[in-house]
């Protein structure tokens, strides 16, 4: 029998991810503000969200029922909690989504969620690598994108691309010195929030990222310690080659000369972004490599199964297998 859709709370942090976490056959309940503010944006933007996305009022949360809270920050989980969900809520099957590693120590952080009926949801195996969770429980679900049809990296403009939001504001941890670096040696552009400031493009609409990029070299994964950048799947989803610091989860996605290039010599990184940009051939080599890694790791499939597996574990219902595309 098809499984009864569950009701789940949710909020929107990342715009992408949310729509690729919107993919899974469930009723999606997302809180929002009257001034759509970080974190309270409800079901907005220029996303072409389903029909299982619905729009959830704060003042309104308290009124409705749900199967499941679904967090997507630790202060969603420690204030939130308490000042938006009635006390009956707070009792509900609950899922912390952890979008990043430690910021603080890299290795002795006691995550801050202690609960042994929640659920850590990590993004990356680096992630829960690092993180001390403590008596609470983890999972792992890699990231899954979607990427329009007709969109295949093309390679035709002689340009590195770097997709970081508000990378100054973010500095060396996104790369900011990297950015520079390379921007001081090669044709290199930034898109993203903030991006003007820094000197780049600006901002381009989630939709359009894929196609937008698909004419540069290569793509810049400047991050030297965060989660693996959706962006980053996305270009390789499309055929793009990667060229990135081997810090966190990109080291067991990239193999030199195969779908990118990784190294901790930053001399090294420089020279492969020069190498693709004189030579487009083994550009669309590696970016071939990259698309056949994206769609075994970053299929939309197996992060809909991942979900629905987690969530009929968290909430107590068997897993109903999914109906062959």
């Amino acid at each position: 029998m098809p499984h009864k859709p569950l009701r789940i709370l949710t909020w929107h942090v990342h715009g992408n991810y949310l729509y690729y976490l919107t993919q899974v056959p469930h009723e999606w309940y997302v809180l929002s503000k009257p001034d759509r503010g970080p974190g309270y944006a409800g079901r907005w933007g220029n996303l072409p969200w389903g029909d299982n996305v619905h729009d959830m009022p704060v003042d309104e949360v308290r009124d409705h029922e749900f199967d499941c809270i679904v967090f997507q920050n630790t202060n969603h989980y420690l204030v939130d909690c308490n000042e938006i969900l009635a006390p009956w809520q707070r009792e509900l099957p609950r899922i912390l989504i952890e979008h990043d590693p430690p910021q603080e120590h890299p290795t002795n952080t006691l995550h801050p969620v202690q609960d042994p009926d929640a659920t850590i949801v990590h993004v990356t195996h680096f992630n829960d690598l690092m993180w001390d969770n403590g008596v609470t429980p983890t999972r792992v679900v890699e990231h899954g994108v979607l990427v329009p049809g007709h969109v295949r990296y093309q390679g035709d403009q002689a340009e590195g691309v770097v997709v970081v939001n508000n990378i100054r504001k973010r500095g060396r941890r996104l790369g900011l010195d990297l950015y520079r670096e390379a921007k001081a040696r090669m044709p290199l552009t930034l898109i993203g929030m903030g991006a003007l400031e820094e000197g780049g493009y600006g901002e381009v609409k989630n939709v359009d990222v894929p196609e937008f990029i698909s004419h540069y070299r290569f793509f810049f994964h400047t991050c030297r310690y965060t989660s693996l950048g959706l962006a980053a799947c996305e270009a390789m989803m499309i055929g793009m080659p990667i060229v990135a610091p081997a810090t966190t989860e990109i080291v067991t996605i990239v193999k030199n000369g195969v779908n990118g290039y990784v190294d901790t010599n930053r001399k090294a990184l420089m020279e492969a972004m020069e190498s693709l940009l004189h030579d487009r051939d083994l550009a669309m080599k590696w970016g071939e490599g990259a698309r056949a890694t994206a769609l075994e790791r970053f299929n939309i499939g197996r992060f809909v199964d991942d979900w629905m597996a987690v969530l009929a574990e968290v909430v107590g219902e068997k897993p109903v297998a999914r109906e062959a595309a």
